[in-house]
C-alpha cells in the first residue's frame, strides 16, 4: 500500500509538467500543411480526388496549363502551340522541345497518345470526362494520333474548342 502511495504521489507531481512543448518554426520558413487521407493513388490514369489531383497536376505536364497570372488564359504545357479547327473538330499540339520525363527519356507524340489511351481504356474515374468528347476504348486510337512532333485529338459532340482544351488543361 505504501509503494501504491508513493507511486501516486510522484504521478500527482510529475502530471503538470508532462505538457506538449510547442516548437517555434524560424521566421525564414515556410511551412504547409496537406491532408492526404483521400489520396486513392498517384496515377493520373486513376487520381481524380481533390489532394491527388493537386499532387497530379503538380508532378505530371500537360498539353495546355491555366496561366498562373490569370487563370481564363490557356498558357503552353508541353505543346509549344496548337491549331484548333471547329468545323473538322480537332486540335493539332505542336509538342516542345528537349521535353523529357523524369527518367531522363524524351517526351514524345506517342507517350501522349499512350497517356490518353491508358485513360479510356484502363476505364477509372478521369475516363468519364475524356468520355464526353466521345473516345471510347474501341476509338481512341481514331480520335487521338500522333504524327512526328505533333498530336492531333478529334472529339465529338457540340463542343467548342475552347472547351476541349479546358478539358485537356484540367487533365
Amino acid at each position: 500500500m505504501k509503494l501504491f502511495r508513493m507511486a501516486a504521489l510522484a504521478a500527482a507531481i510529475a502530471l503538470p509538467m508532462a505538457h506538449p512543448t510547442m516548437a517555434a518554426t524560424p521566421d525564414n520558413v515556410l511551412v504547409i500543411a496537406q491532408n492526404i487521407d483521400d489520396i486513392v493513388a498517384i496515377d493520373p490514369a486513376q487520381a481524380y480526388e481533390f489532394t491527388s489531383g493537386e499532387l497530379v497536376t503538380n508532378v505530371y505536364d500537360r498539353l495546355v496549363q491555366y496561366d498562373a497570372e490569370d487563370p481564363t488564359v490557356l498558357a503552353p504545357g508541353l505543346a509549344t502551340e496548337w491549331q484548333a479547327d471547329d468545323a473538322a473538330k480537332t486540335i493539332t499540339f505542336t509538342l516542345r522541345d528537349g521535353a523529357k520525363f523524369h527518367s531522363g527519356n524524351p517526351v514524345r507524340a506517342e507517350d501522349v497518345v499512350f497517356s490518353f489511351s491508358r485513360v479510356i481504356k484502363l476505364n477509372l474515374t478521369p475516363a468519364f470526362i475524356l468520355a464526353q468528347l466521345g473516345w471510347t476504348a474501341d476509338n481512341v486510337g481514331d480520335m487521338v494520333k500522333a504524327d512526328g512532333n505533333t498530336v492531333t485529338i478529334k472529339y465529338e459532340g457540340t463542343f467548342s474548342s475552347a472547351f476541349v482544351l479546358n478539358v485537356i488543361a484540367a487533365r
